[in-house]
């Protein structure tokens, strides 16, 4: 566990500063810093996402008994990717700093003109990113530990499920990367913006209902009697979890409103009034 621990915290931060470095000097690239650390960031993420996702598909697809068949890859990847959560909350921080530089609230080399400057920033960033940090910080503190000790070792099945979650995360990176030069224009921030849609709906919304389904179909009970038949504190986990999936889903349809309405039209709906 300790040797995986260690791995991950040198490989997603490694990765990071490699990639941006990569970024920042290669003789095609020549990218700012800013443009380079946002992109590096989201390379990341969607390395980390595309790993989880396979580790997840083959976790869920080798367990037959949902309950109590297991697979070496539900606890190795797990502590692998813990570090990742860590490291990602740092990564949007710089990503934040160097927009902020950008607006002129630095100094020429970079810094910030002074220690309120400092604290400005970090309460920006965790007044913008307060959601997706408290996701982040919950991973670590609270899923990876019930993850371990908790499980006892059943359910990997579920964990694997858990993991596809991030079959999305590649197409919402993409989507950023593309708002950053602009290009929500194009056909294929559309056809991106249709795919992380799509995905989101059912690798993170429609999850839930289906691991209710699947559990339901292992002890023969309908769906709707599932959640009567399981613990309270499964019931209030899963309703935790589920709920900030069902936001950022609103946000991406909301978004999605405004990039498939026709050039000129004028809002007809409550999605495209709002901002």
């Amino acid at each position: 566990m300790t040797l995986l621990f260690v791995l991950g915290c040198v490989f997603f931060p490694l990765g990071f500063a490699v990639l941006r470095w990569g970024l920042q000097n290669h003789s095609s690239l020549k990218m700012e810093r800013q443009e380079a650390v946002l992109v590096a960031s989201k390379l990341v993420s969607s390395v980390q996402a595309i790993m989880a996702s396979t580790a997840g598909y083959i976790v869920s697809t080798s367990c037959k008994h949902i309950i109590d068949d297991q697979h070496w890859l539900s606890s190795a990847y797990t502590q692998f990717a813990v570090p990742y959560f860590i490291y990602d909350i740092y990564a949007m921080f710089l990503c934040h700093w160097h927009k902020h530089q950008v607006k002129g609230h630095g100094g020429e080399d970079g810094t910030p003109k002074a220690l309120g400057s400092t604290w400005a920033v970090v309460r920006g960033y965790l007044h913008k990113e307060f959601l997706m940090v408290l996701h982040h910080a919950t991973m670590v503190l609270v899923c990876f530990p019930l993850s371990v000790v908790w499980r006892q070792g059943k359910g990997d099945f579920f964990l694997g499920c858990m993991l596809m979650a991030e079959v999305s995360t590649p197409f919402v990176c993409l989507g950023k990367i593309l708002i950053q030069y602009k290009q929500q224009h194009t056909l294929l921030h559309k056809v991106n913006g249709a795919l992380m849609l799509l995905s989101f709906l059912c690798c993170r919304v429609l999850l839930f209902p289906y691991l209710y389904w699947a559990y339901g179909r292992h002890a023969g009970l309908p769906l709707l009697s599932v959640p009567l038949a399981i613990p309270a504190h499964v019931n209030l986990g899963a309703a935790l979890l589920l709920a900030p999936q069902l936001y950022w889903f609103f946000l991406i349809c909301r978004g999605a409103c405004r990039l498939f309405r026709p050039r000129g039209s004028p809002p007809t709906s409550p999605c495209q009034t709002q901002d």
